[in-house]
C-alpha cells in the first residue's frame, strides 16, 4: 500500500516537474516523510529545499507563458522522469526505494500525455493562463496531500 504514495507523487511529476520535490524536499526537511522513507539525505537539507520550492514557482509562473514548451518534448520529459524518480523512491519504504523510484517515473510519463492532451482541450476553450492556474491547483494540492497522507496521522502526546 505505500508504494501508492510513489505512484500518485510520480503522476504530479507528469503535470509540474519541479512540484513533487518541492513537496518531498519541505516534508523531508521538516520531519514529516515517514520515518522509512527512501529519501535521499540531501533532500532534508534547508538549501535544497529552499531551491526546489523556487524552481517550483519558477515552474509555475513560466507555464502561463505561450511561450512555454510543451511538457511532452524530450527535455521536459526527462525532467519528468528526473522528479518522478526521487519522488517516487522518497516515498516509499527504503526498502522499496528502487521500486518506488521506478513507479514514480512511469507514473510520471502517463500522466504527462495525458495532462497533455487535457490542458490542450481546455486551452482551445479557456485559455492558457486559467487552465495553467487550475492545474497548478490540482498539482500543488495533490502533492499537499500526497505528502501529508504518506505521513500518516499525527502523533499526540498525552496530557
Amino acid at each position: 500500500m505505500a508504494l501508492i504514495h510513489s505512484i500518485m507523487m510520480g503522476a504530479v511529476a507528469g503535470m509540474r516537474a519541479m512540484t513533487p520535490l518541492a513537496a518531498v524536499t519541505n516534508a523531508a526537511r521538516s520531519g514529516n516523510l515517514p520515518s522509512d522513507n527512501g529519501a535521499p539525505r540531501i533532500l532534508s537539507n534547508n538549501v535544497a529545499s529552499a531551491g526546489m520550492l523556487a524552481l517550483a514557482g519558477g515552474e509555475l509562473i513560466g507555464d502561463k507563458m505561450k511561450t512555454a514548451p510543451d511538457r511532452i518534448v524530450p527535455a521536459g520529459m526527462v525532467a519528468r522522469i528526473a522528479t518522478g524518480m526521487i519522488a517516487g523512491a522518497a516515498m516509499a519504504p527504503y526498502r522499496q526505494r528502487k521500486l518506488g523510484a521506478l513507479l514514480g517515473a512511469g507514473a510520471a510519463v502517463g500522466m504527462a500525455y495525458v495532462t497533455f492532451d487535457l490542458r490542450m482541450r481546455a486551452i482551445a476553450r479557456y485559455g492558457q493562463t486559467s487552465t495553467g492556474a487550475v492545474e497548478d491547483a490540482i498539482a500543488v494540492g495533490s502533492a499537499a496531500l500526497i505528502t501529508q497522507a504518506a505521513r500518516g496521522p499525527k502523533r499526540r502526546g498525552r496530557r
